[in-house]
């Protein structure tokens, strides 16, 4: 793939993507890059937006188009930015989403102890940089916010960087959930940096405000969906329970790689200690854990063959939603009903009746701000300018708490 010196990818959100340097090409090639194809961008939310089949590939994609439009734009406003500079900004946000586990977020909380998706992405661009030679020792140094040209960071990593521009855009198109189109196009026109950070011109303010509040729409319509979260929450049970088993010893289908993670207790010494940990992740995707679940139906603990069988079904946990936190009588009454229809009883109860909050903050005033430009050189946040829609609700944290358990 080397001696090629450019590519085209069709893209059904922004059509042609220029790939157009020999890293970027070998990186792209990689097997542990090429892992994305296989583990989906919006994990279960295909159970309640049937299009939402895209995978963690085409979003880290679309952010590098996203990016390169970027970089051009602030480049053609007299920004200087030295090819290298380029080259590692792009790559930085190809392998942003690197250490995503299957099913995203669920591996974390299912059968890794401990360690979060943005620690092995830090751990896997390491040991890509070794084997490239030190070819991303540059991007590393704009990844982790190093690098002296903080802009470079800011559009992989803020509230308003180029991963988020796509995220919207792309699960707005595959869902067909239109409050999440943005304005990437113009949002982009109006980058600019001033003192070293990037900001927005003026007159892109109505285009952050609908960006935020797309992305609050997006957050509780399509990724905190109660049915969703159902999907979501059961395919973590099954995860743990299917620890659980493991660790005491019971015979359990599953791949080499989730065979590994099930049978050993995996923490962050293992990632930076064992050299295999790495590697064995690195072969694990969405494939390796439907393969497992649709095997485990037939399993003889009945816990988990009832939470099998139901996924794979789509007969999914009944989700209530509460402003405040439910009281101790009525998750008692519920596992009481589960204890009688399904005769489970004890610690078992805990799979099948359980609590949780969802909270969202759409905008967040003391982290990475979205800094304003006005003409005379003034700086404000995008949440203290005069009536800004942002001050008023979307700063504001909401919860929301909920209780999952069988339909009865």
């Amino acid at each position: 793939m080397t001696e090629r010196k450019r590519k085209i990818v069709n893209d059904p959100v922004y059509g042609f993507i220029t790939i157009d340097h020999p890293l970027i090409f070998n990186l792209i090639s990689h097997p542990c890059y090429q892992r994305l194809r296989r583990i989906h961008q919006m994990a279960l939310a295909h159970l309640v937006y049937p299009g939402a089949m895209h995978t963690r590939f085409h979003h880290s994609l679309g952010a590098y188009h996203l990016m390169t439009m970027a970089l051009q734009e602030l480049k053609s406003k007299g920004t200087e930015i030295t090819e290298a500079e380029e080259v590692a900004a792009r790559m930085a946000i190809l392998l942003h989403d690197i250490g995503h586990g299957p099913y995203s977020h669920a591996l974390e909380n299912g059968i890794i102890e401990g360690v979060s998706h943005e620690e092995i992405s830090q751990w896997l661009m390491e040991d890509l940089n070794k084997q490239m030679d030190g070819a991303l020792t540059l991007t590393l140094d704009i990844f982790n916010g190093r690098y002296h040209k903080k802009f470079l960071h800011q559009l992989v990593s803020s509230q308003l960087d180029v991963d988020r521009m796509d995220y919207l855009n792309r699960d707005s198109f595959f869902t067909g959930v239109a409050e999440g189109t943005i304005g990437y196009d113009r949002i982009i026109k109006m980058l600019k940096v001033h003192q070293g950070e990037l900001m927005v011109e003026e007159k892109g303010i109505y285009s952050i405000e609908k960006f935020i509040i797309a992305r609050r729409l997006m957050y509780w319509q399509v990724y905190l969906h109660k049915t969703v979260l159902s999907a979501e929450n059961m395919l973590v049970k099954i995860l743990q329970r299917a620890k659980m088993l493991a660790q005491d010893g019971q015979k359990l289908f599953c791949s080499p790689a989730l065979e590994y993670f099930l049978y050993n207790t995996i923490t962050r010494d293992n990632f930076e200690q064992e050299p295999d940990c790495l590697r064995l992740f690195c072969k694990l995707d969405d494939y390796d854990i439907l393969g497992a679940i649709k095997v485990w139906t037939g399993h003889s603990d009945k816990v988990l063959s009832l939470l099998c069988n139901w996924l794979i079904n789509r007969e999914l946990f009944k989700v209530v939603l509460h402003n405040e936190p439910f009281d101790n009588s009525t998750v008692e009454l519920l596992r009481q009903q589960v204890a009688q229809k399904w005769e489970i009883s004890g610690a078992d109860l805990d799979f099948f009746v359980f609590t949780d909050v969802a909270s969202l903050r759409a905008y967040n005033a003391s982290d990475e701000n979205i800094n304003i430009l006005y003409k005379d050189g003034t700086v404000k946040d995008i949440s203290s300018i005069d009536n800004a829609l942002i001050s008023h609700t979307l700063a504001i944290p909401v919860k929301k708490f909920y209780i999952c358990h069988p339909k009865i």
